[in-house]
């Protein structure tokens, strides 16, 4: 059977840095292909050639057998390449339907034909299972929702190639399970599917064949059935891997970092009462939706609205008071560092370079009348203990993968020696190997006393990462439990015979 689409030795380099160095990769109708490898490895950076966004300094592109060259994403689009990014493509102050259709719109005697295009957007996001107003404007949209928008995108074309890079990152397991669907009737129609992903269950469910890519050079591609998940993975980072998280500690009775007291979201909840002890990993988990982003935002101060009284045991032992109506900088002064999930719309500036993303962190301890340090010796020990991989600290953050990324979040809000780090969905878009480094600098950081309370959509990592679990639904606390003493199932069901019960 002869590839829909095929690279021969491609290579592209940045800066004079070599990001791709002559990988080969052929994608065949009716197959749905795994490119794996580690944050960094490369991934993007192909599925970027092939879908036109960049041209390669040497190699080719063959489609249907015959060598291309697209001057830009739209002129692959053209030609039958549809490409859903990690990074959202959105123009936020437009509408869905006008995203949907963004530089290619339907025109009926010279004018746009508005109606045309809504039928034809509810149409795709009926595809994706999308109850939605096409009129909605993107920036009104909770991230789940922009990335099933993100996925409508590529199915308004009819395509024969399509490219999903972590497709799933932002999603709900409810949305996960409608999205292979759709995955699984696109293959079964012929066509030919890339797929990025960082999940195992993913790769193995859907996928027929894996290209491994290490340090921008191809490791091999594979069929999947000759494969495991330990050899997939060892094939990704180079080595055996040992465990993926770090040992658990036992229940602590260290003193209280996070002390919670009457919290309320809104005026109509009932309050929330719990606390969070120093060197403790703790997790918000329940069902999608149930009010675990609230809660973790409340504390953060992002959520002004709310109510209640936060206590931060400061490293002199003494309690600081924190109202969630302060807001997030006086937060931050409390000792309350915050790590949101979309690093691109509210956690990075992505124009600036890893120094200047690490130093804004670092400058909230700078009283105002005070002068700006450079901080050039603690820029290189977090970039070195947290193995980001950067050609230098001048490097903009754009150019980063989405591991090296959160490994700069991160590293901004250590470096600020605050006592409790709260974060949404720690390794979104992240490969094992920087999962592993960035479990490891959490754990440290809870080993020097700090506290750890995060969200996270994927119920093996809280079962895996965290020490304690705090069930969520309808916004309140519904059980706490030892995760070594908990399953999958339990977690949810807790969930739902609260909403029996309620």
């Amino acid at each position: 059977m002869e590839a829909l689409i095929s690279a021969h030795n491609l290579s592209k380099q940045f800066d004079g840095v070599m990001s791709l160095n002559k990988v080969s990769i052929s994608g065949m109708p009716g197959s749905i292909h795994a490119v794996t490898g580690e944050n960094g490895a490369g991934k993007s950076t192909l599925m970027k050639l092939m879908a036109g966004v960049l041209t390669p300094t040497s190699g080719e592109i063959t489609l249907r057998g015959k060598v291309v060259h697209f001057s830009s994403p739209l002129a692959a689009l053209n030609a039958g390449i549809s490409t859903v990014f990690q990074e959202f493509s959105l123009v936020p102050n437009l509408t869905v339907s006008e995203n949907l259709f963004l530089g290619r719109e339907l025109r009926s005697h010279g004018m746009l034909d508005r109606t045309l295009m809504r039928q034809k957007a509810l149409h795709a996001l009926g595809l994706v299972g999308l109850d939605i107003d096409p009129d909605r404007i993107i920036a009104s949209l909770t991230v789940a929702e922009q990335q099933s928008v993100e996925i409508a995108k590529g199915l308004t074309v009819d395509a024969d190639i399509f490219i999903f890079d972590e497709p799933t990152a932002a999603l709900n397991s409810h949305e996960v399970t409608r999205l292979e669907k759709l995955l699984l009737s696109l293959r079964d129609q012929g066509k030919c599917i890339f797929y990025i992903s960082h999940r195992m269950r993913e790769i193995f469910t859907l996928c027929d064949t894996a290209t491994v890519l290490k340090d921008g050079r191809l490791v091999g591609s594979y069929p999947l059935d000759e494969l495991n998940q330990d050899r997939l993975l060892a094939l990704m980072v180079g080595r055996e891997l040992s465990q993926l998280y770090p040992p658990r500690r036992p229940p602590s009775q260290a003193p209280v970092a996070l002390d919670v007291k009457s919290l309320r979201l809104t005026a109509s909840d009932r309050p929330l009462n719990f606390q969070i002890r120093q060197g403790e990993i703790v997790a918000l988990a329940g069902l999608e939706g149930q009010g675990q982003r609230d809660i973790a935002r409340a504390l953060a101060g992002v959520a002004r609205h709310s109510q209640g009284t936060i206590e931060v045991t400061g490293p002199d032992h003494h309690r600081v008071p924190f109202h969630p109506a302060q807001g997030s900088g006086h937060a931050l002064y409390c000792g309350i560092a915050f790590m949101p999930e979309d690093r691109k719309a509210e956690g990075l500036y992505l124009d600036l370079s890893v120094a200047d993303n690490l130093r804004l962190g670092m400058h909230q301890q700078r009283m105002p009348w005070q002068t700006a340090k450079r901080y050039h010796n603690d820029l290189s020990q977090w970039v070195s203990s947290l193995s980001i991989r950067t050609s230098s600290t001048s490097q903009t953050v754009v150019h980063l993968s989405g591991g090296n990324r959160q490994k700069v979040m991160l590293g901004r809000w250590l470096a600020v020696k605050a006592q409790v780090l709260i974060i949404e969905e720690p390794t979104r878009g992240v490969d094992v190997g920087a999962k592993i480094e960035i479990y490891q600098a959490l754990r440290q950081f809870c080993d020097a006393g700090g506290a750890v309370l995060f969200t996270s959509r994927e119920l093996p990592e809280v079962l895996g990462f965290a020490e304690r679990i705090l069930v969520v639904n309808n916004r309140q606390i519904v059980q706490e439990r030892r995760p070594e003493h908990t399953s999958e199932e339990e977690i949810l069901q807790a969930t739902r015979y609260q909403e029996a019960a309620s």
